[in-house]
C-alpha cells in the first residue's frame, strides 16, 4: 500500500495542556508522513477492545465520559478485562491536519482507519461510532469481519447516496458559511451543562482557521448522491448487515439522542431495522447530536445489553425490517 504524502499542519502540544477530564496520554501512529493520534487504555489484559470513532467537528475528547465506564463497569462477578482505543481522525484532535482541503476524501479517511486497525492488530473489537465515526466506521467490518464482535451506534447513518434530510442540508449550508466554525460554541448550544473549560477543549486543536480543513470539508463529503465517493462500499456494508450472521441481536446496541435535528429519531429508527437479526435500542431523551456528552448512560446500557442478553432497563429490541436509509 502506498501511504499518502500530503502537506499538513501539526497542532502545538501546549494547546492540550489544560484539557479537563481527559487524563490520557496520547500515542501516535505514522501514516506516511502524517501522525494519527489515539489514546489506549487497559484494564486487565485488555481481552476485549472498544474502538471509539468520533465525528465532525469533534475529537476523541468527546468520549471522555464513556471511557471509564467502558473500561470498568460490569454486571458480572469478576472485574472486566478491556481495552479502550479512541482515535482522532486526520484533521481533528491531536492528529495531523492536511493543509489542502482537497486531501480530505472518504477513501483517504477509510484507508487511514483500516491501516490503524491492522497496524495495531486490533481484534475482538466492539466498534463505537457516532456521526462521521459511523459513516466511515460502519464500513470497516466489511474489510475485516473477523476482527469485529459487536457495535455501539449513536446518531449516525450509512452513506448509500440517499436524499438527505432538510436538517442535514441546513447544517451543511451553515458549515459552508462558517469557514472558521466556533466548535465549542456549537457544541455548547445543545449541551448547556458543559463548562467553559470543556467547551474550550473542543477548540483546542485549532490555533486558527488554517487548521480547520477537516472541519470545513466533512459536511461536503457525506455520500448523499449515487456518484459520490464512499457510496459503493457503504452499500456493500449495508448489504452485509442485512444478510450476514456475523452479528447477533445482542451484539448491536443503538442509542439515539432524541434532540438531534439532523441524525435523530427518524434516521436512527430506520438504521435500527437493517440488522439481519435485529438490535437493541435506547432513547437518550436529553441528548442531542453529540450523544457522548451523556456517555455514562450510553456506555452502561451497552454493557448491560452485552452482558445480560439484552435485559437492560430502558432498552427495547428492534426486529429487522425493510426501511430504506
Amino acid at each position: 500500500m502506498t501511504l499518502p504524502d500530503v502537506p499538513f499542519l501539526r497542532t502545538p502540544t501546549e494547546r492540550f495542556q489544560q484539557i479537563p477530564g481527559f487524563p490520557y496520554e496520547p500515542h501516535y501512529l505514522p501514516y506516511g508522513k502524517l501522525r494519527m493520534a489515539y489514546i489506549d487504555e487497559n484494564t486487565g489484559d485488555g481481552a476485549e477492545t472498544f474502538l471509539c470513532l468520533h465525528g465532525q467537528p469533534t475529537w476523541s475528547y468527546l468520549y471522555r465520559k464513556m471511557i471509564p465506564v467502558l473500561l470498568q463497569y460490569t454486571t458480572l462477578s469478576k472485574p472486566p478485562s478491556r481495552r479502550v482505543v479512541a482515535a482522532d481522525l486526520f484533521g481533528f484532535g491531536r492528529s495531523d491536519k492536511p493543509s489542502r482541503d482537497t486531501d480530505y476524501t472518504f477513501d483517504f479517511h477509510r484507508g487511514a482507519l483500516l491501516h490503524f486497525i491492522r497496524t495495531l492488530d486490533l481484534t475482538n473489537i466492539t466498534l463505537v461510532v457516532q456521526d462521521w465515526g459511523g459513516l466511515l466506521g460502519l464500513t470497516l467490518p466489511l474489510a475485516e469481519p473477523a476482527r469485529f464482535k459487536r457495535i455501539i451506534v449513536m446518531n449516525t447513518t450509512i452513506g448509500v447516496g440517499a436524499k438527505p434530510t432538510q436538517g442535514f442540508l441546513d447544517w451543511r449550508a451553515y458549515a459552508i458559511q462558517s469557514p472558521d466554525l466556533k466548535i465549542g460554541r456549537l457544541i455548547g448550544r445543545g449541551n448547556p451543562h458543559l463548562s467553559k473549560a470543556e467547551l474550550d477543549a473542543y477548540d483546542a486543536p485549532y490555533p486558527d482557521k488554517e487548521y480547520k480543513g477537516g472541519v470545513r470539508r466533512f459536511p461536503n463529503l457525506v455520500p448523499i448522491r449515487e456518484d459520490m465517493e464512499g457510496v459503493g462500499v457503504s452499500k456493500e456494508a449495508l448489504r452485509m448487515y442485512r444478510t450476514s450472521d456475523i452479528f447477533r441481536d445482542v451484539d448491536i446496541f443503538m442509542a439515539c439522542g432524541m434532540k438531534d435535528p439532523v441524525l435523530g429519531p427518524p434516521v436512527m429508527e430506520r438504521l435500527a431495522k437493517v440488522w439481519k437479526h435485529g438490535c437493541y435500542y435506547a432513547e437518550i431523551k436529553d441528548a442531542g447530536h453529540f450523544v457522548q456528552e451523556h456517555g455514562e448512560e450510553v456506555a452502561r446500557l451497552a454493557i448491560e445489553v452485552f452482558e445480560k442478553d439484552g435485559k437492560a432497563e430502558g432498552v427495547r429490541r428492534v426486529i429487522p425490517g425493510k426501511a430504506n436509509l
